[in-house]
């Protein structure tokens, strides 16, 4: 048997790569090829592209680069066409995957896609497209089970793979005397190209205020060593870089600064207090703006269902403003209280442990049964 795995992203590639250990462990003949990251590639799947490296975000950024993208993609129909796969796996990634559902669909590949698309913050209308080319949807959050049974299609909710991986081993090496706050810019190069200096000049202005801070920052493998060295040599400030350590820079710190995303669910099952923050270009913030359907951006808040963790959003995200939020909380430990236990709570929503392995057992169901 062959499947097809996709996935675009940094954290769901390494969702994708825990599934397909999952997977090998119940079916071990399957072979997997597609396209993803080092991870993927380390548990056995054969990768025609690293997309994972290529991960942008925004309108803006994606239109500079679609000629590589198409190119990517007319070569995996290519190697499908070639390989005539048994079964695909979709991986987050919905402006490519979905795409990719249709052209799939076309040469009678069943379609089982894992994490959906966020169509319950903007892009409701991919709900069409989803009922006319996915044979299976594994979800990831409750509510999204419910969203998709009331639209006739197929789906389980298997709970957060989070739940199993967010661990820190040990803490960092750092001076214990200091309050440590933690820098996570994100995982693509344009997110630290944006978020990076804002973090930096809101770090300058909280250490003004709390001499005895100390930051670090968090980097992802995915970008380059190069471009934190850069960006860090224009801001006169001391810290502390590590590379894929992010969950034991955060459970070792006291408070962090996120970039929007999976991250801010990390450093919530963590427990540790924290603001997100998010920007990207005008148009591209333009063109979200006009479509987004939630009240708020960061996972965490959706989860909730309210406001727990602060967002310092676009225009909103200016580096006094941070600053002065982060001083204030930190000046409040009944305030950095509360938040952990709000964020203790976050996890009951999650769902339990074991997300990978259910989802592997729908898969694999699926494969021997054919249904």
């Amino acid at each position: 048997m062959k499947i097809l795995i996709v996935a675009g992203e940094a954290s769901s590639e390494l969702h994708a790569a825990n599934l397909v250990k999952e997977i090998q462990a119940l079916l071990p003949s399957v072979d997997f090829f597609g396209l993803g990251g080092k991870r993927m590639q380390s548990q056995g799947v054969e990768l025609y592209a690293n997309i994972v490296d290529l991960a942008v975000v925004g309108f803006v950024e994606v239109l500079k680069n679609i000629k590589r993208f198409r190119a990517i993609f007319n070569q995996l129909l290519r190697e499908i066409d070639r390989l005539n796969p048994n079964l695909a796996i979709l991986v987050d990634y919905p402006g490519f995957n979905l795409r990719l559902a249709a052209e799939l669909t076309q040469r009678n590949i069943p379609v089982v896609y894992y994490i959906s698309p966020q169509i319950w913050a903007w892009g409701r209308s991919r709900i069409n497209i989803i009922k006319k080319f996915v044979k299976y949807m594994i979800v990831i959050f409750k509510f999204e089970e419910e969203l998709y049974k009331n639209e006739g299609v197929p789906v389980s909710f298997v709970g957060h793979p989070f739940l199993d991986i967010v661990k820190a081993e040990s803490p960092l090496e750092i001076p214990s005397n200091k309050i440590t706050i933690a820098l996570l810019p994100g995982s693509r190069q344009t997110e630290v190209r944006r978020l990076l200096p804002l973090m930096l000049e809101s770090a300058k202005i909280i250490q003004k205020k709390i001499p005895n801070t100390q930051f670090l920052i968090l980097r992802s493998s995915t970008v380059k060593e190069e471009l934190f060295n850069q960006i860090v040599a224009n801001y006169n400030i001391p810290v502390h870089i590590f590379t894929d350590k992010t969950y034991e820079g955060i459970k070792s710190s006291d408070f962090a600064l996120v970039a929007s995303g999976s991250a801010t669910l990390e450093t919530a099952i963590l427990e540790k207090p924290f603001v997100i923050i998010y920007k990207i270009s005008w148009f591209s913030w333009f063109f979200l703006k006009a479509v987004i359907q939630v009240p708020y951006i960061g996972l965490v808040n959706i989860v909730a269902g309210r406001k727990i963790i602060e967002e310092f959003i676009q225009h909103q995200a200016q580096p006094k403003r941070i600053a002065s939020y982060i001083i204030k909380t930190l000046n409040d430990p009944q305030r950095t209280t509360s938040l952990r236990n709000e964020l203790s709570q976050i996890k009951s929503l999650l769902g339990n442990k074991g997300a990978s392995k259910r989802a592997a057992e729908i898969i694999v169901d699926l494969l021997k049964t054919g249904t």
